[in-house]
């Protein structure tokens, strides 16, 4: 009998043990973000991993919410596609939340609104206040942002010389700075955070301009998982109510 007890009760034990971890193991989420995108991602060479901004408040959302994220470098053209494809499974990175974009996949909540910026070199002292003040010049975009429709638009109406797609921002600076376009235009953040760190020290921001493509940007999840966008969503209001978000923005020095 005392044979048949310590049997039974290790074989209680052993259940026990493996329906306890399967209950306890978190479900991990795969985050699509980009690695040239400072103060909101970017790729951190110390330790070989996405940072940022929208690196913080994924990673805060997952906690919150109760799943781990792996976060995936990406390009940002990239995005969309490798969400919709399930390769991944949540895009948090400087993404505006746009109508054509909606239509593809949801967004959350916005979580942090700007504008475009513009960068030029430091020897053109323009006092720019809009585009149509460019020109004949040669301007730079990067693909697959919002902002690279208009331009085209004003580049088709003899506005631009040329208007000419990067793969990355920090590739399209350093073509500005170098000289090879004229401007360059992209995320204001973006811009002056990469200004403010002398990184291309031949550029500056173009302080004077007026940006006229201001949006939001969100999470986005693939279209219909109303499941875990529900948790993003509940989880960013819990995080924009106790401060979280705040502290993130004001830790890369962006105010909310």
């Amino acid at each position: 009998m005392k044979i048949a007890s310590s049997l039974a009760a290790f074989l209680l034990a052993t259940l026990s043990m493996a329906f306890g971890g399967q209950a306890s193991a978190q479900t991990v989420l795969k985050v699509g973000s980009t690695p040239t995108g400072n103060p909101f991602t970017f790729l951190d060479t110390k330790t070989n991993t996405i940072d940022g901004i929208m690196a913080d408040i994924v990673k805060a959302v997952g906690k919150t919410s109760g799943f781990e994220v792996q976060i995936e470098p990406m390009q940002f053209s990239a995005l969309i596609g490798s969400l919709t494809s399930k390769r991944i499974d949540l895009i948090s990175a400087a993404m505006f939340i746009t109508p054509v974009r909606q239509e593809v996949v949801d967004f959350s909540q916005p979580i942090y609104s700007y504008g475009e910026g513009i960068v030029v070199p430091v020897k053109d002292t323009t006092a720019y206040r809009s585009f149509a003040e460019f020109k004949g010049k040669r301007m730079g975009v990067q693909v697959g942002t919002a902002f690279v429709e208009p331009l085209q638009k004003l580049e088709k109406l003899g506005i631009f010389s040329e208007v000419k797609l990067y793969d990355t921002t920090a590739d399209l600076m350093r073509d500005a700075n170098a000289g090879r376009i004229d401007a360059g235009v992209l995320d204001y953040p973006i811009a002056a955070y990469a200004i403010s760190k002398n990184v291309f020290p031949n550029l500056r921001m173009v302080t004077t301009y007026q940006p006229t493509m201001v949006n939001s940007i969100g999470i986005a999840t693939r279209k219909g998982d109303t499941e875990t966008m529900g948790k993003v969503n509940a989880a960013l209001t819990k995080l924009k109510a106790d401060g979280s978000i705040d502290a993130i923005l004001k830790k890369w020095g962006l105010n909310s």
